[in-house]
């Protein structure tokens, strides 16, 4: 089920604290340039690409910001499992369930933008067991289901 935008927003909040508080107690560094970056993702309504935080990043600092120490920075976020990468779209997703192992399935809209993670077991193991037969060794899954949210399913009908 979809989200109204304001609770969205404060999942959002949210979650950033949550990522703050994670890296304190693993002594995890949030750098001045991990928490503008974790700032910017966590006001955005929708996924973000690397590009729109850079551009995000260089408005908030008043100076153009090298797409490298982005890269750095979402590579940071994403080894500690703070985000997704929505391959189909090259864009970043925080990760709700972060703390542990999990195998992910993000709802897509096509219309808004917006993703919504579901955890799914049964969807793991089942991945896990195809993989096997097959003789593959998977190192990660995401499972990405496009489609419309809950709000512009609603305005397309």
């Amino acid at each position: 089920m979809s989200k109204s935008p304001s609770h969205a927003a404060s999942d959002r909040r949210q979650w950033a604290r949550q990522v703050e508080k994670h890296c304190g107690d693993r002594g995890l560094q949030l750098t001045p340039l991990r928490r503008q970056v974790l700032a910017i993702l966590a006001r955005a309504p929708a996924p973000l690409g690397a590009y729109a935080i850079i551009e995000a990043l260089s408005r908030d600092q008043g100076k153009p910001v090298a797409p490298p120490t982005v890269y750095r920075t979402l590579e940071f976020f994403l080894d500690n499992g703070f985000l997704h990468k929505v391959e189909s779209r090259n864009v970043y997703a925080p990760c709700e369930h972060f703390g542990h192992r999990h195998d992910g399935v993000l709802l897509i809209c096509r219309r808004c933008g917006r993703t919504e993670e579901v955890e799914s077991s049964r969807i793991g193991r089942l991945l896990h067991e195809t993989a096997v037969k097959a003789g593959f060794s998977a190192q990660s899954q995401v499972v990405e289901v496009a489609g419309l949210c809950e709000i512009c399913g609603a305005a397309a009908a």
